[in-house]
């Protein structure tokens, strides 16, 4: 079992973009290596971009919503963990 850190969760996720917006619980970075879901049943990507009121940004801070571009769909309520 690894060690999984929260450092957010999906508020909502735009389909046809591709687009996942997170508020973070944590600070999170570009370049950090994030997890969707789960160890069963998510996945792990890099926050290679992130947009918070359509500027690009290099972190999010604790609180606030952002939209990352997502590899895989994800739901409305997915925990995202620092991976």
């Amino acid at each position: 079992m690894i060690n999984l850190t929260n450092i957010g969760k999906v508020t909502h996720y735009y389909d046809k973009i591709g687009v996942a917006i997170v508020k973070a619980t944590k600070s999170i970075k570009t370049g950090d290596k994030l997890r969707f879901g789960d160890e069963e049943n998510g996945f792990e990507q890099t926050a290679d971009s992130m947009q918070f009121d359509h500027k690009e940004v290099s972190e999010a801070k604790k609180g606030q919503e952002v939209g990352v571009k997502v590899e895989k769909k994800v739901r409305e309520g997915t925990l995202v963990y620092s991976a």
